[in-house]
């Protein structure tokens, strides 16, 4: 074939040619103009967002560097470290942060220990599961300050309350549950467990629904026992889950004031008094706010680092 007659033929036809070069540009605006669209939605979302959290956090880290004394404005100014420094040489800061490590550590096991336990028990029933999800909604979706006045002036309310009420019944005495600094820490971690244990048990109870059945039919025919089954086959499966539960539960109970609030309000004395309490009491009560923000930012700083080491021991599972 001669090589004029080669090249025409291998030449792209430009009936075909003009038409996808034309497309190119034209998919091209078609992208910008979709891109352009999704930030115009996101953007009203991103800026409320920016406004309600970025900037107070912001603004803590501000005045937590500063000396602010609503009483005392003559003495207000840059503090550097100071705050920070302070808390090393401050005992209840110590205490605080003792009951904030307690408070969290066993309402986050209580929690998912007993939902997972719970999970368990209703997957074996058959019929009436939605009557257990319904009930497991319940505690949550009350306010945690509603909680804790429930409790305060219904559950734990020495003589007239209905646990000690019961306790009584039982022969084991009256109590003031709330006003005695032995039992206080006990009887807020019992409150925290309660509204947010049914969470726990929500997220489980998918979780093990989800499982595969035909791994549990075979660990059967092997004539595995139920707790070989749950040891080797449901823990494993439910690790990621389990990490995923501990830290959106951590990040709760850090971050708990409501309910302790309107309980004890941080009493009797500093006996249910967590690093939150704290840093409000400091704030509002005492009017140091430069301490208390710097109580606040050091609340924020466990927080971030403890949630990030559970996600990289997520990523791990």
């Amino acid at each position: 074939m001669p090589r004029t007659a080669l090249s025409r033929s291998c030449a792209p036809d430009a009936a075909i040619v003009a038409p996808v070069a034309a497309a190119v540009p034209a998919a091209a605006s078609s992208a910008r103009d979709e891109t352009r669209f999704a930030i115009a939605l996101i953007l009203p979302s991103l800026l409320v967002l920016v406004v309600t959290t970025t900037l107070p956090i912001v603004y803590l880290i501000w005045s937590s560097v500063q000396r602010i004394n609503p009483a005392m404005s003559f003495m207000n100014g840059f503090a550097g470290a100071d705050n920070f420094t302070q808390m090393g040489a401050d005992p209840r800061f110590w205490n605080s942060l003792r009951l904030t490590l307690v408070y969290t550590g066993s309402t986050v096991v209580l929690q998912v220990v007993i939902g997972l336990a719970l999970a368990l028990a209703i997957m074996e029933v058959r019929r009436g599961q939605w009557l257990a999800r319904l009930v497991a909604i319940l505690p949550i979706v009350l306010a945690p300050v509603v909680v804790g006045l429930y409790f305060r002036t219904l559950i734990l309310t020495p003589t007239f309350g209905m646990f000690d009420y019961l306790m009584v019944s039982l022969g084991l005495g009256s109590h003031n549950w709330l006003g005695d600094p032995q039992l206080a820490l006990a009887s807020v971690i019992a409150i925290h467990t309660w509204q947010w244990t049914p969470f726990s048990f929500l997220v489980l109870l998918a979780a093990l629904a989800a499982l595969p059945q035909d791994i549990y039919e075979a660990a059967r025919m092997d004539r595995a026992s139920a707790l070989r089954r749950f040891w080797h086959i449901t823990l494993p499966l439910l690790r990621p889950v389990i990490v995923l539960l501990v830290i959106l539960r951590l990040t709760v109970a850090l971050s708990a004031f409501a309910a302790i609030f309107a309980a004890t309000g941080g009493g009797p004395g500093t006996a249910t008094e967590i690093l939150n309490l704290y840093a409000y009491r400091t704030s509002f009560n005492e009017l140091q706010v430069g301490y208390g923000a710097a109580l606040a930012v050091t609340l924020l700083a466990i927080t971030l680092t403890t949630t990030a080491v559970l996600f990289r021991l997520r990523r791990r599972t």
